[in-house]
Order: C-alpha cells, then sequence, then structure tokens
C-alpha cells in the first residue's frame, strides 16, 4: 500500500458515496488506474464495505449507553454462548470482548431510557453467565 492507496481510503472513509471520477480528481489520478486500486483494495480485504450513516433520533435510538459486561464464570461454553447471544439482539450496535477488566464493552442504542431499562432487565440480564452489568450514560457526544 502506498501514499495513493493512503489517500484512497481517506477520501472514501470520509465520503464512502464520492464518484470514482471526483475521487481520482481529488487523488491526482485519471479514473482507470483509480478505480483499479478501489478494486484491489476491496479484493485486498482493505476495503471492507460502504456504509451509511444514520441519524440515531430519526432512526428511534437516540438514547445510548456504555456497558461494561463482566461474566461470571469464562470456560469457552459460556463466553462462546454470551458472545453469539448478545451480538444477535438489534439494540448491540457495538460488541467488544476486552483484555483484562470489564471482560466486554457493549454499546447499545434505544428509543429511550424506559425502552433500555427493559433491554437490560428482559433481554442482557437473562443471558446466562453474567456476573455484573455497569451502564454508562453520555453526557455529550464530542466526536
Amino acid at each position: 500500500m502506498d501514499d495513493l492507496d493512503r489517500a484512497i481510503i481517506m477520501e472514501l472513509e470520509a465520503d464512502g458515496r464520492v464518484t470514482n471520477a471526483e475521487l481520482a480528481l481529488r487523488v491526482g489520478l485519471t479514473p482507470a488506474p483509480c478505480l483499479r486500486r478501489v478494486r484491489r483494495l476491496e479484493q485486498d480485504g482493505v476495503i471492507t464495505g460502504y456504509h451509511a450513516r444514520v441519524d440515531p433520533a430519526a432512526a428511534g435510538r437516540a438514547f445510548e449507553v456504555l456497558v461494561n459486561v463482566d461474566l461470571a464464570m469464562k470456560d469457552r461454553a459460556t463466553v462462546l454462548a454470551f458472545e453469539e447471544r448478545v451480538a444477535s439482539f438489534p439494540e448491540v450496535v457495538e460488541f467488544r470482548r476486552m483484555f483484562g477488566l470489564p471482560d466486554y464493552f457493549v454499546r447499545v442504542a434505544t428509543e429511550s431510557l424506559q425502552h433500555y431499562e427493559s433491554f437490560v432487565t428482559d433481554m442482557l440480564e437473562d443471558v446466562p453467565g453474567i456476573a455484573r452489568v455497569d451502564s454508562h450514560l453520555t453526557m455529550k457526544h464530542i466526536k
């Protein structure tokens, strides 16, 4: 990967819907070699997809909570079952297994505090193996 590839990636991260002609102009290439580079970056797995940024409030998911979860047992079966179940919840928008504590970081987006409480009570805490759920509410989203 060279500086042109990095420039292409930077432009696509900023605007994934940019046309190939405009992308080529921004990075200083003609369209054909630019498109070849983009296709190669896709085939090599550097570019893994294109996504829409959605306004959480407009989608009914403006209430976001950062959740730390610790497991009571960390045997393979418990860990795999926990990960599969929690990853399947539509309210979970990010899910990471961590080194050290907490065991997991989960970003949850719901419509409201009431919906979040219901999610935790009826879904998350119903998953076997959880020792602790620690919720953090965001005061202000900066970046």
